[in-house]
């Protein structure tokens, strides 16, 4: 236990740098948004951890907080980003989407989020589902997620098979998935404490005891859940195209799990591609491999229908 107390003391003291984090990111967040309005472009918060980035400057709501007047014709990227992800970084994949004449909605969570789902993460989800279900002027919705984000999407599932009259229009939807770096419930205590401590090994390994401790001690609060999403993401009900983007050296979206993942959605018949890099950092195939990166990602956009930007995304290749 004494070990556990310095978990938690080590933990509760670097809330404080967490959230100074956050308003930094606010800050950035603010800076772009003014940058965007001279773009033509047009950023619209849908909650504190989901944001709209549009092509139309003049994104307005109706009458619910979910519910944008948006015209008909654009498809849609849902970016479920990784852990303490920074917005310059996520930046670089919507632009190569808006490129495509693609909006873009960038989801997130925090490690709190993360480790209390009740009151977290799964409240994020549930607004995710919310934006979709109300926006249906966007025909055409590809998922593209990262580390965390699979985790965040078997929860989403999670809501969509308790009312599937109302979200089953929501998967139908759906145009393809592309999985960067997915992490699975195996891999919570090993990801968790490199994101949250990057440089510092050894509070990896006490927040690395603790979320031991946590998973063992709140099954009801928080590991049942987890383990909920990581059934439903193997078992999923979206069978529109997938790709894997993966590497054999990232030991947090780890090759034999993202693989296992891949076997079961063959068998129920989606198809599915993956893309494995010899050597990359977990969510980090993009930045080692731009090139690489683009190729795949434009051979599935291709086989899509998604391509609109020739140009551009062959002067990326």
């Amino acid at each position: 236990m004494t070990a556990i107390r310095v978990a938690l003391s080590v933990f509760g003291r670097t809330s404080a740098q967490f959230h100074t984090r956050v308003r930094l990111l606010q800050d950035n967040q603010r800076l772009v948004a003014s940058i965007f309005t001279h773009r033509l472009l047009s950023t619209h918060h849908i909650s504190k951890n989901i944001e709209l980035i549009s092509q139309d400057n003049n994104v307005g709501t109706q009458s619910s907080n979910f519910q944008l007047n948006l015209p008909e014709g654009r498809p849609l990227l849902v970016i479920l980003s990784w852990l303490l992800s920074k917005r310059k970084h996520i930046m670089k994949f919507a632009n190569f989407y808006m490129e495509q004449g693609f909006d873009v909605v960038t989801v997130s969570i925090s490690p709190w989020q993360l480790i209390w789902p009740v009151k977290g993460s799964r409240l994020v989800a549930a607004d995710l589902l919310a934006f979709l279900e109300q926006n249906q002027n966007y025909r055409q919705v590809l998922l593209h997620g990262f580390s965390v984000g699979g985790y965040m999407w078997g929860e989403t599932l999670d809501l969509i098979i308790n009312n599937r009259q109302k979200y089953d229009p929501v998967i139908e939807r759906i145009v393809g998935q592309i999985w960067d770096s997915a992490a699975d419930i195996s891999e919570i205590s090993i990801g968790t404490p490199l994101a949250v401590f990057p440089n510092n090994a050894m509070l990896q390994g006490v927040m690395k005891k603790y979320l031991e401790y946590h998973l063992a001690t709140f099954h009801k609060q928080a590991t049942q859940y987890y383990i909920r999403s990581s059934q439903l993401f193997h078992t999923n009900l979206v069978h529109a195209p997938a790709l894997f983007l993966v590497s054999k050296t990232d030991p947090v979206g780890a090759l034999k799990c993202n693989q296992r993942v891949k076997d079961s959605w063959d068998s129920l018949g989606i198809e599915t591609y993956m893309k494995i890099f010899e050597t990359s950092p977990h969510v980090g195939h993009f930045h080692k491999h731009p090139k690489e990166y683009v190729t795949e990602l434009y051979t599935f956009l291709d086989k899509l229908g998604l391509i609109r930007n020739e140009e551009k995304i062959r002067a990326r290749m």
